[in-house]
């Protein structure tokens, strides 16, 4: 077996979905349309009347030819049909409104349904998926399912009804003339159906380059100043232009298989048109039937080939609208972090006493292999146990004191507190929360017991107080002021005249990285769990703000468990507990004298960084 083929053996259920494209079916589709009943019973009965208004209309032109050659009054049968006429036009205009608003409703309802089920997914959905193909998900796929009622399967009622009026108008006019007339329907709908399901994968293929197209603007975007700082503007353009030569050449596919569908049924129209009148006017000529029912055919005929057309393009329609809920349903089917807590319910474990706030035992940990295979890229995915992480790792933070996580990039300190987070949970251990496996706690009740600051502090597009209340929803405005204070951020809000209403960009460009930083610290004091998790927490911050961190953080510590991550010691020398890390291994603890004398690898990162 080659490289390539034990690869693709082993790939996520994920990535090969992706490959082959997800397939949604019409009864995934009649949920949305159901949750709009009510409008949906007026644009039935609004459809029944303009089908019943415009079958009578033949009728009355046949009466109006008969009567016309007696030689009788015409007044009452013209204002009759001219009021049916209207009557249909008005009922057409009310229902295409009508539709138009359920169109937005199933957007609006989808979006709500897959953004709902999207930010609820587990952390490890979010590393194996890329954020633009997601946001394309919520924009542009959502938008194709309005042409399901639009041109879709709410039309089909109404022409349904008109087709089989026509059928049974027709075959009481003339049956020979409606067996050559169907013979041409049926070989036109024999046509469109053998090229419904290429235009499904089409289009699904269509809306993954989209997203594809989507993630590389993200991806440019979102690190512009990077990008233009290193000169690569072009390069990331022409990445950029390679996808979207992708979605055009997808989209270009879609076009070919529609072009092969809209045209059958105005060449079915023609066809059949030509038909009626060749062999309608001959038998007129031999006196089969009357000039006036020949006319009434051939109205019957065009309301016959209407509802064929709206039938054709709601196959292309809904084909390229079941491609689009193929990728929503994709999303909305993945289970939650709470249906994950379900499944894990009945492993977990007893509490026990202990002193420690947070305790690690015989921890394992490896990324699931989607995660890494996105991270990969091309390459191989190494196998379960060489994607360890986290190797039997046991340490306890004591409750009230400052443990500091120290060790080289990649010994695992960050992904500990990933796990204390439950972003993930362990492939092995167990980890604990005052004694309690956290596997039995619910993930929202955990984590308002923890503050967590990222390494990259993010920032959200918004104001100071936005940023501020968001853990923090009922937080006044003093305590907002009071927490910046704390962390040195009183000058923000003085260069300011919006005060904590100042703006902070997107991504927090207005400000610098220490203050971003420093936001991120505050927005976790303002919480005030009883457990703080500080990842690189300083790494931006100058020698006087990282002394007026410490002096913050130290102010806020007394009574509370802070577990700080820290590459510079001399932000963690005076820690109560110290755990160092080596390749997913903890090789120490103790204090910085006590580590200096018991572990090389400690001692000589203090070396490095004149702490010895």
């Amino acid at each position: 077996m080659t490289a390539e083929t034990t690869r693709a053996a082993r790939r996520s259920p994920f990535a090969r979905r992706a490959e082959t494209g997800p397939r949604a079916t019409i009864g995934q589709l009649l949920p949305y349309l159901f949750e709009k009943r009510g409008l949906l019973a007026v644009v039935i009965v609004l459809s029944v009347l303009g089908a019943a208004a415009s079958l009578a209309q033949p009728l009355l032109v046949s009466q109006v030819i008969t009567q016309v050659q007696d030689g009788a009054m015409l007044g009452p049968l013209v204002w009759l049909l001219v009021v049916l006429v209207v009557v249909a036009g008005l009922l057409t205009a009310f229902q295409h409104y009508l539709l138009q608003r359920m169109g937005e409703g199933v957007v609006l309802s989808s979006r709500r349904r897959l953004v709902g089920r999207m930010l609820r997914l587990p952390i490890a959905e979010f590393d194996a998926r890329r954020t633009g193909d997601l946001v394309s998900r919520v924009g542009s796929d959502t938008t194709m399912l309005r042409a399901v009622l639009t041109q879709g399967l709410v039309e089909a009622v109404g022409g349904t009804l008109t087709f089989v009026g026509a059928l049974i108008g027709m075959a009481i006019l003339d049956p020979v003339l409606l067996g050559l007339t169907l013979l041409v329907v049926f070989t036109a709908i024999g046509l469109v159906l053998g090229l419904s399901g290429r235009i499904r994968r089409a289009s699904a293929e269509a809306q993954a380059k989209v997203g594809d197209l989507a993630a590389a603007v993200e991806r440019a975007v979102s690190a512009i100043r990077t990008v233009r700082a290193a000169n690569a503007t072009e390069r990331e353009a022409e990445g950029i232009d390679r996808d979207a030569v992708g979605a055009y050449r997808a989209g270009l596919k879609v076009a070919r298989v529609s072009a092969l569908i809209m045209p059958v049924a105005s060449i079915a129209m023609q066809v059949a048109f030509l038909t009626v009148i060749g062999v309608g006017g001959f038998r007129v000529a031999s006196g089969a039937i009357e000039i006036s029912s020949l006319v009434a055919f051939i109205l019957f005929l065009f309301m016959m080939i209407m509802p064929l057309g709206q039938a054709i393009g709601a196959v292309s329609a809904v084909n390229q609208a079941l491609g689009a809920l193929g990728r929503i349903q994709e999303i909305i089917d993945l289970p939650g972090e709470q249906e994950a807590d379900a499944a894990l319910a009945g492993g977990a474990v007893d509490p026990i006493d202990t002193e420690d706030a947070v305790r690690f035992e015989d921890v394992r940990f490896a990324y699931p292999e989607a995660v890494v295979a996105a991270a990969a890229g091309d390459d191989e995915v190494p196998e379960a146990a060489d994607r360890e992480v986290l190797r039997g790792v046991s340490f306890g933070a004591v409750k009230g004191q400052r443990t500091a996580l120290v060790g080289p990039s990649g010994a695992g300190k960050s992904t500990i507190l990933a796990l204390i987070e439950r972003f993930y949970d362990p492939t092995g251990g167990v980890v604990r929360l005052d004694g309690v496996d956290l596997r039995s706690l619910d993930r929202e009740r955990l984590r308002s017991l923890i503050g967590y600051v990222e390494q990259d502090a993010p920032v959200l597009a918004g104001s100071l107080r936005d940023n501020l209340l968001l853990g923090s929803p009922e937080a006044s405005d003093a305590d907002c002021i009071r927490v910046l204070h704390e962390v040195n951020l009183g000058g923000v809000l003085e260069r300011d005249a919006a005060g904590l209403d100042a703006a902070v960009g997107e991504d927090g460009v207005m400000l610098s990285g220490g203050e971003r930083q420093r936001l991120a610290i505050a927005r976790a004091l303002l919480a005030a769990p009883p457990i703080l998790l500080l990842d690189e927490s300083t790494s931006s911050l100058d020698g006087r703000n990282e002394q007026a961190m410490r002096e913050a953080l130290d102010a806020v510590a007394e009574h509370r468990t802070l577990i700080v991550i820290a590459h510079r010691l001399s932000t963690v020398v005076d820690s109560d507990r110290i755990v160092v890390l080596e390749q997913g291994r903890v090789i120490g603890v103790g204090t910085h004298s006590e580590l200096v004398q018991s572990t090389p690898l400690y001692r000589d990162l203090a070396k490095h960084q004149l702490l010895v």
